[in-house]
C-alpha cells in the first residue's frame, strides 16, 4: 500500500494498473476533449476575443516551455506513466526545483490558454478538469514516488506541485 500525498496513510486513490496506464488513458480523453472543445467554436465575440487570443497565445507558449523544460530536465526518468521508471533517480533540479509536476503545470497552463485563444468556455472549463484530473494523477504519482525515494517527503516540503508561484 502507498502512503498518500501527504506522507501519511494510505492512498486512496486507485492504482489503475499496475504502473498507472489507466491515468494516462483518462489523460488522453480530457485533452482531445479540451482540443474539441477550443475548435467547437468561439463562445465569446466582440473586442474582448483580440486580448483573449493574445493572453491565451502567451499562455499556451509558457505553458509549453514548463513542459518541454520537465520533459528535458527528467532526462532517463521520463515515462507517460505516474509510476516511477525502474532504476531512475529522483529529479528536483532544473523545473523541477520549482515544481514536482512541471509537465502537467505546463499542460494546465497551455490548456487554460487554449480555452482563451479560442474564446471558448467549454475549453476553460475543460482547463479546469485538467487541473483537477492532474491533482488527482499527482496525488497517485506522489504516493508511488514517496515509497521508492527517501528524501521525497523533504522534497515535496520545499516545491509546489505544479503551477510556478502559484501552486
Amino acid at each position: 500500500m502507498a502512503r498518500d500525498a501527504a506522507g501519511g496513510g494510505v492512498s486512496s486513490l486507485p492504482s489503475l494498473g499496475s504502473r498507472g496506464e489507466g491515468w494516462v488513458a483518462i489523460q488522453g480523453v480530457l485533452l482531445v476533449a479540451e482540443a474539441a472543445a477550443g475548435l467547437a467554436g468561439p463562445m465569446i465575440d466582440g473586442g474582448v476575443r483580440v486580448g483573449l487570443a493574445v493572453v491565451g497565445l502567451v499562455a499556451i507558449g509558457l505553458g509549453g516551455l514548463l513542459a518541454v523544460r520537465g520533459v528535458v530536465d527528467l532526462r532517463e526518468a521520463l515515462t507517460p506513466l505516474p509510476h516511477p521508471r525502474d532504476g531512475a533517480s529522483l529529479v528536483d533540479t532544473g523545473s523541477y526545483a520549482m515544481v514536482r509536476h512541471p509537465i502537467y503545470g505546463g499542460i494546465v497552463i497551455a490548456s487554460l490558454g487554449w480555452g482563451l485563444a479560442t474564446a471558448s468556455v467549454a475549453a476553460v472549463v475543460g482547463a479546469l478538469v485538467i487541473l483537477a484530473f492532474f491533482r488527482l494523477k499527482s496525488a497517485r504519482e506522489e504516493a508511488w514516488l514517496a515509497e521508492r525515494y527517501a528524501g521525497y517527503d523533504a522534497y515535496r516540503g520545499r516545491t509546489r506541485r505544479m503551477l510556478p508561484f502559484v501552486y
